[in-house]
């Protein structure tokens, strides 16, 4: 037991001496981006701001966001980001810059997402088209915006490597987007827009791991396994708790070791 609290205590030491972060996470409302939210703001890492995002701020779907930030005032700023709006996504950009200064932003999250179940022959262009607005366009347009203030942060740091306490993304993709699981998973979950668009994203963190590797930000994708939300559904395995507080394990965890490394919640590798 002593040793146990003495573990702890050296955690808590380290993390305190550590230099304060930034991070933003898109969908953080609802399901997984709201979780995230909860359990960063109450680990020990310092936190000097979290920028929650959502599409909109002080409709009822953000309430449940809008009462977390409020007990954590200097820490969360709730701020509108419209993923499939590129005007939306250059205003957060320059309002968070305006806020993170030369210190720029050290972990940037996406996670909003949208999943229509649909088989081939159902898929409609059009909602091929809505799902790769959101869950591919989406993250392009956020990075390259956000592109600059990342580059701050990992000038700032000062020390060599990556981490995604220096300057990271990280984008939520989903084992659906395996193409050596299909066989497994197709029938159970089509999914087919779902499906592309998350393989897509896969191959745009990879584009940006090598055209981005000189100015060590670290890029990674995470599957956050099959979560009871409300994309998930209530047959899920895991509750969002469990999820993510797996993935921030990851997360604190990643190095340059695993620059585009594809990861399941419990830092299991996925094939491609």
């Amino acid at each position: 037991m002593q040793a146990l609290r003495g573990r702890i205590v050296q955690a808590e030491s380290q993390a305190m001496a550590a230099p304060s972060v930034s991070v933003l996470i898109t969908g953080a409302n609802r399901g997984l981006g709201l979780e995230m939210v909860k359990q960063i703001v109450e680990a020990p890492r310092p936190l000097r701001t979290l920028f929650a995002c959502c599409r909109d701020p002080d409709g009822p779907r953000a309430e449940a966001l809008q009462t977390l930030a409020k007990k954590h005032p200097d820490i969360i700023s709730v701020v509108r980001l419209d993923v499939d709006d590129l005007c939306s996504i250059k205003q957060c950009a320059q309002h968070v810059g305006s806020l993170v200064g030369t210190g720029g932003l050290n972990l940037l999250i996406n996670n909003a997402g949208v999943l229509i179940r649909n088989t081939l022959q159902e898929t409609s262009p059009e909602e091929m088209q809505k799902t790769f607005n959101t869950n591919v366009i989406g993250p392009m347009s956020i990075l390259q915006e956000f592109l600059p203030h990342l580059r701050s942060a990992a000038k700032a740091c000062g020390t060599p490597g990556m981490s995604t306490s220096k300057a990271a993304v990280v984008n939520i993709s989903s084992t659906l987007a395996s193409m050596q699981r299909i066989q497994q998973t197709y029938e159970f979950t089509p999914a087919v827009s779902y499906r592309i668009s998350k393989a897509a994203l896969n191959m745009l963190t990879m584009c940006a791991v090598e055209e981005l590797r000189k100015d060590e930000i670290l890029f990674s994708l995470l599957h956050p396994g099959w979560v009871r939300t409300e994309m998930g559904g209530e047959d899920g395995d895991i509750e969002a708790q469990e999820s993510v507080l797996g993935m921030c394990d990851v997360m604190a965890s990643l190095t340059e070791k695993q620059n585009g490394a594809f990861l399941d919640y419990k830092g299991n590798p996925i094939p491609w």
